[in-house]
């Protein structure tokens, strides 16, 4: 494993700034108001002396706040120190000193964890000459400019003298990336937390807790599982601006990180609008999918008779995710949570399928002389078919004319691919490509 590196400090000193800065990418949400980021944030930032850290963002640290949601954040930020190999403390330079600085640093004395000061804004002219006071904390201080880039070779400089010297990586089985979404408030981070059997990311009744996306990786039947918890996604019309905008943002492009997604349906509600609308974010996106009817606990008095009831709701209403694998769990209790990593994996194998030309073609031709497609005197003929990419499965048809299917028989297509082939919960893309007619 590589060694891991905690970014901690106050609300809306640039620690999210800092953490994109270090692992080059636009991983956590950056915005001007307090408290955007909450829970933990990982990410693999290359390391100037070779390898890879992973460096871990961290919400605002308010030491003395009663209330449940900054107190949950700053468990979290103690959770990550805990499990560091260095922490970056970033303060405000151009605010100078405060109280909370201290307080922080205090904690960070208490856990013995090597800590640098990583002094922010010190491209503004008020914090030009305010980083010295920063010392009397007790730990080496480095200016930097997060939003800049500016210092960061010298805060690697101080990480580097505390860091386990790099090792050489072994090349690992390629790791299955699976993002558990949904609307707010249907159980995603209480599910995450019950797969990994600890509390990893927050969980409240207050509806949109999770802003960011989070990462954890698992294993599953010999296989590495990036997990990936996300915010919950709402209507565009329901939609705040600000933060929410930017979870929403930042869910979507979770998806797109994912070979899989676990879209998660509340059990006590049913499929309502919204869940067809985060379903299809899934299906325009082209990822593998696997409906958790999440809450399973709620309905257990209608017996399986109720759950297949609902199973058949939910596939008539979600079309566009076919054959997509309808599972029954409950964060809460843990009852049918064992089986939902292992139909991922499947759903995965099918995510990234190649299916041999010679059994396409006799797939598609067998289908095609069964029920050619209409076309008056001369309908359309197939030359052959062959795949052009997975991940999803993607198939180019050579057809002459002009190229053009209607649509009802793509979708005839697609179900003879799908008896022949274990495509269950992935889509399947076709490009018709037109060819003048041989024999004409």
């Amino acid at each position: 494993m590589p060694p891991t590196v905690a970014i901690v400090g106050r609300p809306n000193v640039g620690k999210s700034t800092l953490f994109n800065r270090l692992a080059r990418s636009r991983r956590a949400i950056t915005h001007d108001l307090p408290g955007v980021t909450r829970d933990r944030v990982a990410a693999d930032a290359p390391r100037p002396t070779g390898g890879v850290v992973v460096v871990v963002d961290t919400g605002g640290f308010e030491p003395e706040s009663e209330a449940e949601i900054p107190a949950m954040v700053r468990e979290q930020a103690l959770l990550a120190v805990a499990g560091a190999d260095a922490v970056v403390l970033v303060v405000d330079g151009a605010q100078g000193l405060l109280p909370p600085d201290r307080e922080i640093a205090a904690e960070l004395h208490k856990a013995g964890t090597p800590t640098v000061v990583a002094v922010n804004k010190l491209d503004r002219r008020d914090a030009a000459h305010a980083w010295g006071e920063f010392t009397e904390l007790g730990f080496p201080v480095v200016e930097v400019a997060a939003e800049h880039g500016l210092g960061t070779g010298e805060l690697w400089e101080e990480l580097e003298k505390v860091l386990p010297a790099p090792q050489e990586e072994i090349p690992e089985e390629a790791e299955l990336a699976v993002a558990i979404v949904g609307r707010p408030n249907v159980g995603k981070s209480s599910l995450l937390n019950r797969l990994l059997g600890e509390e990893r990311v927050l969980v409240s009744e207050v509806p949109g807790t999770t802003r960011d996306s989070v990462d954890t990786l698992v294993a599953c039947g010999g296989r590495t599982v990036r997990l990936i918890d996300t915010a919950g996604i709402r209507r565009k019309g329901r939609t705040d601006k600000g933060p929410e905008v930017l979870s929403v943002i930042m869910a979507t492009r979770a998806i797109e990180r994912a070979q899989v997604c676990l879209v998660l349906v509340d059990a006590g509600e049913g499929l309502t609008a919204q869940d067809t609308h985060v379903a299809g974010y899934v299906s325009e996106a082209g990822r593998g999918a696997v409906v958790v009817v999440n809450k399973a606990d709620l309905i257990a008095e209608e017996g399986r008779e109720g759950r297949e009831r609902l199973k058949r709701q939910l596939l008539e209403r979600l079309k566009f995710l076919k054959d997509t694998p309808v599972l029954f769990a409950s964060a809460t209790t843990g009852a049918g949570v064992a089986h939902l990593l292992p139909a991922a994996l499947e759903v995965g194998e099918a995510f990234k399928k190649r299916v041999a030309t010679g059994e396409l073609n006799r797939v598609l031709r067998a289908a095609w002389e069964r029920q050619p497609p209409p076309g008056g005197k001369r309908p359309p003929r197939l030359y052959y078919a062959t795949q052009t990419a997975s991940g999803p499965p993607r198939f180019a048809l050579f057809v002459s004319g002009t190229g053009k299917l209607h649509f009802s028989y793509q979708r005839y297509l697609e179900n003879k691919v799908r008896e022949a082939f274990p495509l269950a919960g992935v889509p399947i893309r076709f490009n018709i490509r037109g060819k003048r007619d041989r024999a004409g």
